[in-house]
Formats: structure tokens, C-alpha cells, sequence
């Protein structure tokens, strides 16, 4: 019997708990398994169909399966009106530059294309025993209901699932399946159903990322990122302020540019939808969703945000005090409104929520995260701000009670969850990319595992919403390149974080489960006393082409965990910026690889029993004074950048580790807040993102 800090995203798609997957050595479901129950067996397996298949959602999920079941050699029906323009076919050179020519061809040769007339099925369509619809067709309710109603007349036991954007379940009579954007490569669902299906579990099986939500109009993704263009229009309503400058504010405040992402996906296409989604909303809880006449008047022309050959260079302005507090009232004031309808209404488990609107509407951090960040009576504030600027908003659709659940785990472990059994507990990351609230949840969970008196932990991703972990999140970086205190600040506080994993227990081994570890992740899971990962799995340091110096200790702590003989591997690692398989880092960087299930029972054996299983590298805690002068095997460039960051960061090797374990924590935080501030960092991607996201 385990208890946790909060419920596991997993449970909510019916797979069980992190710590059940260690200690049964095994995933929850396999795809082998999943794909015999949704398509029946190898001798007789049955087809995909999709629907509305050449429009931008259908062949984007085309493609998608296609990459995925091409082996099990699935039919993949595509279905839609004789006169569609191809969409399908415009997906081709995307495969090709993904998986080559030949891997193409064969994902191409396994769709079979049918014009229909809306009406009757091709009568073909029979012999390929269709099991599941993707219905991908237009958001017209009457149309989706008459389209279910042919396919469960000719296929009375098909599984539907619709890709609609805004209509709950319970309006439409089938389970949802709501892609998020890009289609063909994101791989993020809203799934609404009664209970975890097969066909949800198959998803998860197969690498991709169902998420739950509550049948309400229009789920998480489009409530979230159709108001924000809202807000957006409204701001735009009382200051005039031009749409690519309103994309500019929205990116400094938020992370999103909504309107140059309605202009990519296709203007014409996405301004319906959001219209849609927002009239239907409003139609529901009033004027809060209400859409105003300018988005009105885009969906009616289909017209581009930003018009061709605009004067931006030459109509740019800040904005003064007075207009930034505007700002914020209508912008965050709406937003946060809106999330406490979200909270209101149950519609996701909180890490769910908080992830879609990070992971799909690419918010720098998530409406839970950040009302968490500035507190419940600011977030309060700023919407009644906004009332008095709207007051017909409210009266509907505002729950401020919801603000006093801001202090229960759920709320304030958003991002890293804990486990125990009473002997082991298990640490899991459900976001791809280290920050401060990462760090912050981390050390809450460490707490929480030591007054249970638990002395074993295993540190993982979540296995839902971190399939990968790419390292510190870069715009935690950027108040760091005029301010070379805050650099340390994080480097230090985050390597204390870290720090805790090796000195606070008696056996810690972190498990690299996803295809990829980089940056700071790898360096916080090196501090564990045992590493594991699955052999596949790419490990690296990409900070050189940032370029950044690694702040969380990758400059010393594995030169201390290694002998002599594989120095020269880490410092081409580091100096590189360039991957390896897990596979070969073996006995240097890390302790044990092998396939899923091989890695799951050996972390828990270590875990468990320690040495045991694997002998403890052990941590040199005095000076290096032996480091090698020069490295081997490093491919040579002509970069400015990458020189300068090459000699930096080698420097920092040399540095922190000519002092004791101790002393290295100070130093090489201070080594590495430095160079942010340098003319190379500032230069580089992260110099180059902040200006871009600040400058304004």
C-alpha cells in the first residue's frame, strides 16, 4: 500500500500510480497489447478511419498514426468529400524529411483514400472492418451527429472519437479525442469519456499523451487560448495597439503569441474556430466569452492578424505605467477569471491543467502556476480591476472562493509528486524543463518523504507529462544577463536543491525513463547516487551552443564520481554539446542501462538493497589537481561562440574542480552567473530570446 503527496496524473487515465510501475518492473500496458484490443489480433486486425482526412487536423493525425501503426500493419482509411483540396498529400515531404524516403513510402502505402458524398459510405469500406473513427469533419453539430449515425449503422460496435475543438461529449453523443497543434507532431490529447478506455491507454502506449478533462464546451486548450485572444481583442478594443504589437505584450506577460499563431495554422480556418469556441462559451456563461466585433469581423473575412507589408519597424512605442496596469487588469484580469471557471468546474486534475495551458498553448507557465506565483488576493485584485472596466463580466463565471484551495498540495505540487510505501519513496517530474517552481515543489517533496522518516528514493519523469527532459528552463536565465547575482542565485539555490538527493539519503538513484535527458535535468539526476536509464535514451550537455556554463555542477561533480580514465569522455561531452546513447555512457557518467523493464527493476533493486546490485561510485570530496590540459577528439569549428564557450566552460572544469566538493558549490555558481552576463551569452540564444521577449 503506497501514499502520495497527491493523486497521479496516471490514475486518471486508469494506469495505476509512478511507484506501481517500479515495483512491478514494468509499464502499466504495452502497445502490442493495446493495438490486439482496439484492432483486434495480428490474423485479423481491423482499420483506422479518419475522417475529414484532408483537412489540417485529419492529415496531420494521419501522419501521426501512420508513423505509429505502419508496423502492425493497421489499414489506415482516410475519408472526405471528392472535392477536398489534398491535404494529405501536402504531408508527404514532412515524412520524408523525418524518417527518409523509404520509411515514407511504406507509411503512404498503408492509407487507402476514399471520396465520399456525406451521405452513404463507400461500399468498400466494409471489407476493411473499420474499429476506430477519428471524426475530423467541420464544427457543425448537425452534420457531426448525421455523420455518427452512418458509421454506427454500417459498423454498429465502431469506437468514435471526435478531434472537435468545442463541443462537449455529452452534446455530441461520442467520446472526444482533441488533438492539440502542430498535428502531425504534437502529441497531446484532451480526451473526455466516461471511464480510461482502451483506445486512450493505446495512446498512452504508443508515446503520445492523453489528457483528461472534465465534458465541458470547449475542455482546457481552447478556453485557455481562445481567451487569450479575447483578452487580447479587448485591450486591442480601448488602446487601438496593432495585433503584432499585442502579440509582443502578450509574449513578455504570458508566452504566447496568439495572433501570429492563428496567421501560421491558417487565419481563415482558426478564426472560425476560436469565434466558434468563444460564441458558444458565451452562449453558456455570458459575456465573459463573449467574442467582439473585431474578432467577429476576422471570422466573417478570414483575413490575416498581420497584414502583408505592415509598418512595424516604423509605428513601435512602450507602454507607460498607467497603460501596463490596463494591460494587465484586461489581459490577466480575464485570464484568471476564466481559470477560476476551470477550477469551478473540476475540469482537470490541477498538474492536467496547469500542463495544457504550458505543453499546447505554449504559456510560459501554466494560469495555476502563475496565479500561485503572484497570490491569491493579487489574482483577485486584478480581476475586479478588470470589472470595473467590464461590469457586465461580473456577474457570471467568477468563483473567487476557488483562491482558498491555493495552499493544498494539489495546488502547490503542480510539477513534482512523491510516493512512498513505507520504505521507498518515489520523486516524479511532470515537466520537461527545470524552474524555480520546479525547484521549489522539489524541495517540498523531499520534506515530505523525510518526515516519513523514508531514507531510499527513487527521482524520475512522471511517465505522462514528461516523455523527455531537456534541462533548465532558459527563460529562467533572462533576468541573469544584466544581473550577474541573480545568476548565482540560481545556480547555487537549484545545486543545493540537487545536493539534498545525495546527502539526505541513504540510497538515491535517478531514472532516466524518456528518449532524451539534457542540461540540467541530467546534472540534477547526477547527484543521485546511483544513475539508471534506459538504454536508448539520449544524454547530454547542450549549454555550449547556448551558450551557457552548467550551473547545477555537471563542470565537477561526475569528474568526482569517475576515475582519470574517462575525463577525457566528459570534457568532449561538455564541450561538444553533441548526445550519446545511454548505452554508452555506462560506468562513466551513469551506472546501469538496459531496456524498460530491465531499468525499472534494477533502480528499484538499488534503490532497495544499494550495493547490492551495483557498487557506489564513490563522490571525491577534495581537489582534482590532476586535470587533463587538453582534449581529445573534438571536432574543430571557426565559431566565435562556441570557442568562446568552449574555453569558458573548460575553464569552470578546471576551476571547480581544483577546489574541495564544498567550496565547488560557491564557485562554480559564480563562475557560471558571470558568464551569463558576458557578450557571448548575450549574443547567443538566451541573450537573443530575452531581448526578443522583454525588448518591448
Amino acid at each position: 500500500m503506497s501514499t502520495s503527496m497527491r493523486q497521479t496524473t496516471l490514475e486518471t487515465l486508469g494506469l495505476g500510480t509512478t511507484i506501481d510501475i517500479f515495483t512491478k518492473g514494468k509499464l502499466p500496458v504495452n502497445p502490442d497489447e493495446m493495438i490486439d484490443r482496439v484492432f483486434g489480433p495480428a490474423s485479423n486486425r481491423g482499420s483506422l478511419v479518419i475522417s475529414g482526412a484532408n483537412g489540417i487536423v485529419g492529415a496531420g493525425k494521419l501522419m501521426q498514426f501512420g508513423v505509429r501503426l505502419q508496423s502492425y500493419n493497421i489499414p489506415m482509411v482516410a475519408i472526405d468529400f471528392a472535392n477536398a483540396p489534398d491535404g494529405i498529400g501536402g504531408q508527404y515531404q514532412g515524412l520524408v524529411s523525418s524518417f527518409g524516403k523509404g520509411k515514407a513510402d511504406d507509411i503512404m502505402s498503408g492509407v487507402i483514400r476514399f471520396n465520399y458524398d456525406g451521405a452513404k459510405l463507400p461500399s468498400y469500406l466494409k471489407s476493411l472492418n473499420p474499429k476506430f473513427l477519428l471524426e475530423a469533419i467541420p464544427e457543425i453539430l448537425e452534420i457531426k451527429k448525421a455523420h455518427y449515425k452512418i458509421f454506427r449503422e454500417a459498423f454498429p460496435g465502431i469506437e468514435i472519437r471526435s478531434v472537435t475543438s468545442g463541443f462537449p461529449s455529452s452534446e455530441l453523443g461520442v467520446g472526444i479525442a482533441h488533438p492539440a497543434f502542430p498535428h502531425q507532431i504534437n502529441k497531446i490529447w484532451e480526451i473526455v469519456e466516461a471511464q480510461p478506455s482502451d483506445i486512450t491507454k493505446m495512446l498512452w502506449a504508443l508515446g503520445m499523451i492523453p489528457m483528461t478533462v472534465g465534458d465541458n464546451w470547449s475542455f482546457v486548450l481552447d478556453v485557455l487560448f481562445c481567451g487569450l485572444m479575447l483578452a487580447g481583442c479587448r485591450y486591442h478594443d480601448v488602446s487601438n495597439m496593432p495585433f503584432w504589437k499585442l502579440d509582443k505584450f502578450i509574449r513578455k506577460w504570458l508566452g504566447p503569441n496568439p495572433y501570429r499563431a492563428h496567421d501560421v495554422i491558417g487565419a481563415k480556418g482558426a478564426n472560425f474556430l476560436t469565434w466558434s469556441c468563444l460564441h458558444h462559451l458565451s452562449e453558456h456563461y455570458g459575456d465573459l466569452f463573449r467574442p467582439t466585433a473585431k474578432l467577429t469581423e476576422q471570422k466573417n473575412s478570414g483575413a490575416n492578424w498581420y497584414p502583408l507589408n505592415h509598418l512595424r519597424p516604423l509605428i513601435n512605442w512602450s507602454l507607460g505605467d498607467d497603460e501596463i496596469k490596463e494591460f494587465e487588469n484586461i489581459v490577466l484580469g480575464i485570464m484568471i477569471q476564466m481559470t477560476s471557471l476551470l477550477v469551478h468546474e473540476k475540469r482537470a486534475h490541477f498538474t492536467i491543467m496547469n500542463s495544457i495551458g504550458e505543453m499546447c498553448a505554449q504559456f510560459r507557465n501554466g494560469m495555476l502556476a502563475y496565479i500561485r506565483s503572484i497570490g491569491a488576493n493579487s489574482a483577485m485584485e486584478l480581476v475586479e480591476s478588470y470589472h470595473k472596466l467590464y461590469p457586465q463580466v461580473s456577474n457570471g463565471a467568477w468563483y473567487p472562493d476557488v483562491f482558498d484551495q491555493i495552499e493544498s498540495t494539489e495546488w502547490q505540487q503542480l510539477y513534482v509528486n512523491a510516493e512512498h510505501d513505507g520504505t521507498v519513496g518515489v520523486i516524479s517530474i511532470a515537466r520537461e524543463s527545470y524552474n524555480q517552481d520546479v525547484n521549489d515543489e522539489l524541495n517540498r517533496a523531499i520534506d515530505w518523504l523525510k518526515a516519513a522518516k523514508i531514507e531510499r528514493v527513487i527521482l524520475s519523469g512522471d511517465f505522462h507529462l514528461s516523455s523527455q527532459l531537456v534541462g533548465a528552463d532558459t527563460n529562467e536565465f533572462f533576468p541573469a544577463v544584466t544581473d550577474a547575482e541573480k545568476g548565482f542565485n540560481i545556480a547555487f539555490e537549484w545545486s543545493k536543491t540537487a545536493r539534498r538527493l545525495h546527502s539526505e539519503f541513504r540510497n538515491s538513484v535517478g531514472f532516466i525513463g524518456g528518449k532524451r535527458c539534457l542540461g540540467g535535468m541530467l546534472e540534477l539526476m547526477s547527484h543521485c547516487h546511483y544513475v539508471v536509464a534506459i538504454e536508448d535514451a539520449d544524454l547530454g550537455a547542450p549549454e555550449v551552443t547556448l551558450p551557457v556554463i552548467p550551473g547545477m555542477e555537471m563542470c565537477h561533480l561526475p569528474f568526482r564520481k569517475t576515475t582519470k580514465e574517462n575525463w577525457q569522455k566528459l570534457l568532449k561531452l561538455l564541450l561538444d554539446g553533441r548526445s550519446i546513447k545511454a548505452r554508452e555512457a555506462s560506468g562513466w557518467l551513469i551506472d546501469y542501462s538496459g531496456n524498460m523493464e530491465e531499468a525499472l527493476k534494477m533502480a528499484w533493486q538499488l534503490a532497495s538493497d544499494g550495493d547490492a546490485a551495483i557498487q557506489r561510485r564513490q563522490l571525491t570530496e577534495t581537489p582534482i589537481t590532476n586535470l587533463t590540459d587538453f582534449v581529445t577528439g573534438l571536432p574543430d569549428t571557426e565559431n566565435e561562440v562556441i570557442n568562446a564557450s568552449r574555453k569558458a566552460i573548460f575553464d569552470a572544469v578546471k576551476s571547480s574542480c581544483s577546489v574541495d566538493y564544498n567550496a565547488a558549490l560557491t564557485l562554480q555558481a559564480k563562475i557560471s552567473g558571470d558568464f551569463m552576463t558576458s557578450k557571448y551569452c548575450k549574443n547567443g540564444f538566451i541573450g537573443t530570446e530575452c531581448n526578443k521577449t522583454l525588448s518591448v
